[in-house]
């Protein structure tokens, strides 16, 4: 599908996201648009696999790409086989660096629940994000939403435990469980996450230190702050 790309700019509009799941998968294609963009003179961010080369990165960076939202989904490569990712996580370490170097903030996603998740996985994703450590996070949990191959899969061996994914707050709850993995454990393992990759001193310096550099950003932490631990409360 084609990116709908903006012909004329407001003063007001700071950074545009393309929300376009395939991008940049065909490289010289994303290369041309990115380079449209580019003579726009706006910044712009999009969701990427993490295995787009350094080249294409350089590019895309050159004309106004601030943010990729990467789906890494897990640091299990088995567990992304199982999926069909379709992608390796020595390929996604190596883009993560690069995407860093060229200065490129990455907000990376996770699922926790997978087929193939096991407690063990669980802590092996929670090493793979601190590891990459992307700018930011996002964890989810398994969706199986019917008419997908997830939801069938887990009718066929029974993990489906619920059919409400989300609760009266409009939050996901953990519909898919495993014999040797129940449904409330994966879903407390999102608290111990988030928990993991945030509460370390690095990462709270970092991110104190962009508040500190730009009032906006100060803003926005400030009011993302107060919603992450209303969630963490809600979820212990």
């Amino acid at each position: 599908e084609d990116w709908a790309l903006p012909q004329r700019v407001s003063p007001e509009v700071r950074d545009f996201f393309f929300d376009v799941d395939t991008c940049p998968d065909q490289l010289p294609r994303a290369e041309a648009i990115a380079k449209r963009l580019g003579r726009l003179g706006i910044t712009w961010s999009v969701n990427a696999k993490a295995n787009v080369p350094a080249s294409t990165l350089e590019v895309l960076r050159d004309n106004g790409l601030r943010l990729l939202l990467v789906g890494y989904e897990s640091g299990v490569q088995q567990i992304l086989n199982n999926v069909k990712k379709g992608v390796r996580l020595d390929a996604a370490r190596t883009f993560t660096r690069e995407a860093k170097r060229l200065g490129i903030a990455i907000h990376g996603t996770f699922i926790l629940g997978l087929p193939g998740e096991t407690r063990e996985t669980i802590q092996e994703t929670i090493r793979f994000a601190r590891e990459i450590d992307p700018h930011t996070i996002q964890v989810s949990l398994a969706a199986p939403y019917p008419g997908t191959a997830l939801h069938a899969e887990a009718l066929r061996n029974g993990w489906l435990e619920s059919e409400d994914l989300v609760d009266a707050r409009g939050e996901q709850r953990s519909a898919i469980g495993y014999p040797h993995l129940p449904r409330t454990e994966i879903f407390q393992s999102l608290d111990l996450f988030y928990r993991r990759f945030y509460f370390r001193p690095r990462k709270m310096i970092s991110l104190a230190g962009e508040m500190v550099r730009d009032r906006r950003v100060l803003k926005r932490r400030l009011a993302e702050g107060r919603e992450f631990l209303t969630f963490l409360r809600r979820h212990r």
